[in-house]
């Protein structure tokens, strides 16, 4: 229509920036880190990626952290496994940190560099609301007392000089940031422990005979029926289908096994045999990197239906467990010790070559 005004064109919307500790920025990341390390055995891969050092011990975690404090128990214990972990990755003891948490540390760094963006954003902001009540002592944000108190308390005389509000209230929020980034952690060792497992299955030689599905919905699967209207979708860690026979193998990955997680299990094969749609045999298997004694040997004797109700108890490497028992294994150990032996505990290299991925 003559005379009528046309609209100006809209301005492309930009991409929403990948989340730091989101699931497509950490995929990314791990593929970056296999691209570059390829070939290296698949248990140090996963070290590499995801263990890391307990700060409060400068060890490498292997185990609850209030129980590997010196003079416990465990703290011996962990001091053989990051002995261990030198030895087998080739370092020296005090070179490990740098040698593991790869994708913790990568994602951080990024994390850290979003927040900072934010911040500057934020704080231009916040000079215009707080500029009526400049001059008449409010408290600068961030500001914690307590955190103030602890570091003059500590360091006493040996500060030259008082710092400003502005110092302090910038020191204080970067405490409490890296608590806060170390508090995600638990996400890299849930989904991302499942990434780096997926990863690594699709990396190996022989990937192409199998489909490998990651948080996989049950009632999705050919196998299984659809669950109930209403019901709770169950997804399922991992899924390795073989192409050729079409047999699944569900997998459960736990980086660690707390007493919640083993009742998991229970319910979880359960939920599986009740949605079973067909007679063809399936697997259940457990890839953990749990080091208690009492919590594997539960896993590697866990019964269903008179069968073993996990068809392979997978450790990250079992000879790092067996080097944190030591020579005189006690009886929990021992335990474990037997199935390593009788295969019954297998490494996930040795559980690659199994399937026929590697």
């Amino acid at each position: 229509m003559s005379g009528a005004k046309t609209a100006a064109p809209k301005a492309p919307s930009k991409g929403k920036a990948k989340a730091p500790f989101g699931a497509e920025n950490r995929q990314k990341l791990i593929g970056d880190f296999l691209g570059e390390h390829g070939g290296a055995p698949v248990w140090q891969s996963v070290y590499r990626l995801l263990l890391w050092v307990d700060k409060t011990t400068s060890l490498a975690h292997c185990y609850e952290s209030d129980k590997c404090q010196p003079g416990k128990p465990w703290h011996l214990r962990s001091l053989r496994f990051h002995d261990w972990l030198a030895r087998s990755l080739g370092v020296e003891p005090h070179a490990v940190s740098e040698s593991i948490d790869w994708l913790f540390r990568r994602t951080a760094d990024e994390y850290a560099a979003e927040v900072l963006r934010k911040q500057q954003h934020l704080l231009r902001r916040a000079q215009v609301q707080r500029a009526p009540y400049e001059g008449r002592g409010f408290p600068e944000p961030g500001e914690d007392p307590a955190i103030i108190a602890i570091i003059k308390e500590m360091l006493g005389e040996r500060l030259l000089e008082e710092p400003t509000p502005h110092e302090w209230s910038v020191l204080s929020q970067k405490i409490r940031e890296s608590i806060a980034v170390e508090n995600k952690r638990k996400n890299l060792v849930g989904e991302g422990f499942e990434d780096v497992l997926a990863a690594l299955l699709r990396a190996q030689p022989n990937a192409q005979n199998f489909d490998i599905h990651v948080r996989k919905a049950l009632d999705q699967m050919p196998g299984f029926k659809n669950v109930r209207l209403g019901e709770k979708v169950n997804k399922v860690d991992l899924v390795l289908v073989d192409k050729q026979t079409g047999r699944e193998t569900l997998i459960t990955a736990k980086w660690s096994i707390r007493a919640d997680r083993e009742k998991q299990f229970q319910t979880e094969f359960a939920s599986y045999v009740q949605a079973r749609s067909n007679q063809q045999g399936w697997g259940y298997v457990l890839v953990t990197n749990e080091f208690d004694p009492a919590r594997l040997a539960r896993a590697c004797e866990a019964m269903a239906a008179n069968n073993r109700m996990f068809e392979h108890v997978i450790h990250i490497n079992p000879a790092a467990v067996m080097d944190v028992y030591g020579p005189s294994p006690e009886d929990s150990m021992a335990r474990v010790a037997s199935y390593v032996t009788a295969d019954r505990l297998l490494g996930l290299d040795d559980w690659l070559s199994k399937t026929g991925l590697k």
